[in-house]
């Protein structure tokens, strides 16, 4: 590929940040990463990544878009660090409007594993490339500019035990994530800031690992439960590396699952299904209870300004942060990185951010509007609800239960949740009509699973 300059800096060693110093890599003699943290020795929680002790998800589209930039990356994973892999649509199960979706084979290839090993695995391929290096320890105090301030030539950084200096480059790259100072910076240099939208989710979560057994949930590799009436409770229970599952489970809008057994226990039992209970209630516990609060999901339109300075991009959670029971950040951010490559082969650096940020938020409308537009499904959150996105909420939970006999159409949404295909996938006609099949049926009431029961009748599907 071709050269486009001889420098490019990316701020923020998280998912995001390495996966754009990837796509920088193919195109500057030397790409450097600037993290605020030290990397861990081992693969193991650090505090730049509060979330890192929880549930994370890196659904099948993100799986692809890594295996493309380091081959390999899955299978070593799961050989040096005993992550998995698996069939999204086979071997796990999907609860959503209190029924649970019907298993089938797919080619939906899903990686299970903690954040840690994700990261870790993906910073150490990533500096083994000859022109990639990282600075630790290191805060960027601001941008540096040229002295009409239309374009970025550098960031001013502060690395540990050195004085405060400029680093020159050709491109620089915010990843810091939702905590982002670029419209901090961007202000100082006299750019308008972007519009923000939020949406109060008011998400809160708690999260213990525990030992995994060959004979819990027959095999399969784990539970998501997404909130419905009347409770609007998560929850989530995934295999991981070490024989580990991790549990996370919560609501919004400050209904909070307790950090103690009882109450732990007490909150699972009130999920759609007593399956996680019931191993939760018999694991040997491997650590102890973590949580995580999470306001609002928050997007920044930088595809909207009118004026924005040359040589500098905004990227993944520092432009749109979601509402994390959904997984989608690193995919999101996996996706970006692709069309920042594309982007540059192009047309390289010429009118970059302007290219970027109208491609990247085709990206971000996508998961935006299923986060979005199923938050909105509980009433207590606040937001605009046209007709349409209450049509296709209903359309939707029909979908669902069709979906609980017919695994094609599972797999067709599980391929939407996993940004393989995009949402309006779901309603042409062959899916259409099978939707309406499926409803043409008459579904007698759930029945609940209780705590004793034997396996195979413990999971709630529509008889």
């Amino acid at each position: 590929m071709k050269n486009l300059g001889k420098h490019a800096i990316v701020i923020g060693a998280g998912m995001g940040g390495l996966l754009a110093a990837r796509a920088l890599s193919d195109f500057y003699s030397t790409v450097t990463v600037l993290e605020r943290d030290a990397f861990p020795a081992e693969d193991s929680w650090r505090k730049g990544v509060p979330q890192g002790r929880h549930t994370h998800g890196l659904l099948a589209r993100g799986s692809a878009v890594l295996e493309e930039f380091f081959p390999g990356y899955n299978n070593e994973v799961v050989t040096q660090s005993g992550g998995l892999l698996g069939d999204v649509a086979n071997d796990l199960l999907w609860i959503g409007r209190n029924v649970t979706l019907a298993n089938g084979n797919s080619d939906l290839t899903g990686l299970l594993a903690s954040r840690p090993v994700l990261e870790g695995h993906l910073r150490r391929r990533l500096l083994a490339l000859p022109n990639v290096r990282a600075i630790e320890n290191c805060a960027v105090r601001g941008l540096a500019s040229d002295s009409a301030r239309e374009r970025v030539t550098g960031v001013r950084i502060r690395a540990e035990g050195r004085p405060e200096e400029t680093l020159d480059a050709d491109l620089v790259i915010d990843a810091t994530g939702r905590n982002s100072s670029s419209a901090t910076w961007l202000e100082a240099l006299g750019y308008q800031a972007p519009v923000s939208e939020k949406v109060e989710v008011g998400i809160g979560y708690t999260t213990r690992t525990y030992r995994r057994r060959p004979s819990d949930l027959d095999g399969k590799l784990g539970i998501i439960v997404a909130g419905s009436a009347p409770n609007w409770r998560n929850g989530v229970i995934l295999a991981q590396e070490n024989d580990s599952w991790i549990v996370s489970t919560g609501g919004s809008l400050g209904d909070e699952a307790p950090d103690n057994d009882e109450g732990f226990l007490a909150y699972l039992a009130t999920l759609p299904t007593m399956e996680i209970h019931d191993i939760v209630a018999a694991a040997e516990p491997l650590s102890g209870y973590r949580r995580y609060r999470y306001v609002h999901s928050l997007r920044r339109r930088y595809e909207t300004l009118a004026r924005f300075p040359g040589n500098y991009l905004v990227f993944g959670d520092a432009i749109c942060s979601f509402n994390p029971v959904y997984g989608q950040g690193m995919t999101v951010a996996a996706q970006e990185a692709l069309t920042l490559q594309r982007c540059l082969l192009r047309a390289g650096s010429n009118d970059l951010a302007r290219r970027f940020f109208r491609e990247a938020a085709k990206i971000v409308d996508i998961a935006w509007d299923i986060a979005v537009g199923n938050d909105l499904r509980n009433p207590l959150i606040e937001g605009r609800r046209p007709p349409m996105l209450r049509f296709i909420n209903r359309y939707i939970g029909w979908l669902h239960v069709a979906a609980t006999r017919d695994s094609t159409l599972a797999t067709a949404f599980l391929k939407v949740v996993n940004l393989m295909v995009p949402p309006p996938s779901l309603l042409r006609p062959a899916i259409a009509w099978r939707v309406w099949r499926g409803n043409r049926r008459s579904a007698l009431p759930l029945s609940r699973p209780q705590s004793g029961e034997s396996p195979a009748n413990k999971r709630i599907e529509l008889t």
